[in-house]
């Protein structure tokens, strides 16, 4: 059955070396990937990339969390893409795809446009889902911002702040200025 290693040692407490991800890889045939969180562990990348090119470790794909807040240089150190919440998944595709085509400041503009949001939805708790929740359903991608209980929901000064940050956003990208 294959399986995923998800390295995410703030929330799990465990921090798993380059050399024991190397050795999960290399004794379990059914390790096809690596959910990359380490924060912001851009150097484990390297690394097992490393590994790869020298051949001491059999290739893996490897998908960055973290809600993206790396993505950008996780991307150029050899991450496939990204597995992990944003209200703007497009982006966050647009990312790989330009730094794949050798666009990289093209890339990192688009990226650092994005980063306030992308920031402010990364808070703790309910209330980034809420911001994601509420950044979807302007975009038409949900039909609610509805959470279910015991979820909060924006304050009318958080949902200013979210759309003071989307204005700041679609002078760079579009996207975020063409909500339902």
């Amino acid at each position: 059955m294959p399986f995923v290693i998800q390295d995410f040692p703030q929330t799990f407490s465990v921090v798993m070396t380059n050399a024991v991800i190397r050795r999960i890889v290399q004794e379990n045939a059914a390790c096809v990937m690596l959910k990359h969180e380490d924060w912001p562990g851009l150097e484990k990348i390297s690394a097992l990339r490393g590994f790869q090119a020298d051949g001491s470790m059999r290739p893996i794909s490897i998908l960055c969390g973290n809600g993206g807040l790396f993505l950008d240089f996780e991307v150029e150190r050899g991450a496939d893409g990204a597995m992990t919440g944003y209200a703007f998944p497009d982006m966050l595709c647009d990312v790989v795809r330009l730094q794949a085509e050798g666009q990289r400041d093209a890339a990192h503009d688009l990226f650092d446009a994005h980063l306030p949001l992308l920031r402010y939805e990364q808070q703790q708790g309910p209330t980034g889902l809420a911001v994601r929740k509420y950044v979807m359903a302007r975009r038409g991608i949900i039909a609610s911002d509805a959470q279910r209980k015991p979820g909060a929901s924006l304050t009318a000064k958080a949902k200013a702040e979210v759309e003071y940050l989307l204005a700041r956003v679609a002078r760079h990208d579009p996207r975020a200025g063409a909500l339902g």
